[in-house]
């Protein structure tokens, strides 16, 4: 639940923005709406996609701010199922594929699979373009609940490979029991 004391009062104009005359026998009013400072916070982080979105001159559109939206709220990667039960009616199977598709070309996500094969997806760091993905990290994946988590400060040591030989991509999977699970295992 939201705090009052989180709350920012502003003022609300009249339907056609214009005030109420004085002759209305009424005189003027002031009519206000509580916006909550979690309101405020997701109007900055639409603001944020937007400029990433054209950052990386991409139209803006619904769907890819609501799966940067989802995205960016989770702790772990999340799958395209997933994804997909959180988006409902709102953007279709196909719609969704595609975003997540020109999302890892553009720098914007990256992807990693679970224990099972499923392909899930996590945002790229901001140093990240659709040349070179940045998210040289070890990923975290427990056994029980089978998350991912980046851990952004786990950086991959240098590979030196032979010559004529060049790297494309390196993954590290540590695998083990996140917190909550362990702490069920108590």
């Amino acid at each position: 639940m939201v705090s009052p004391n989180s709350w920012q009062i502003t003022p609300k104009q009249p339907e056609n923005n214009l005030p109420k005359a004085h002759g209305s026998g009424r005189g003027l009013t002031n009519r206000c709406t509580m916006v909550t400072a979690t309101e405020k916070d997701q109007i900055t982080a639409e603001e944020k996609f937007t400029r990433l979105l054209r950052q990386n001159k991409l139209k803006v559109t619904q769907p890819r701010l609501g799966v940067l939206k989802i995205i960016s709220e989770k702790e772990t990667a999340i799958s395209q199922p997933e994804l997909e039960k959180m988006l409902g009616d709102t953007v279709d199977r196909v719609t969704l594929y595609r975003v997540l598709a020109t999302f890892e070309e553009k720098g914007i996500l990256h992807k990693i699979f679970d224990l099972h094969g499923t392909a899930t997806y996590a945002l790229c760091s901001t140093e990240c373009d659709e040349h070179h993905h940045q998210d040289e990290h070890v990923h975290f994946i427990c056994s029980s609940c089978n998350s991912i988590y980046c851990l952004d400060d786990i950086k991959l040591p240098k590979i030196n490979l032979p010559e004529g030989y060049q790297l494309q991509s390196v993954g590290v999977n540590a695998v083990g029991l996140c917190a909550e699970c362990k702490a069920l295992t108590k």
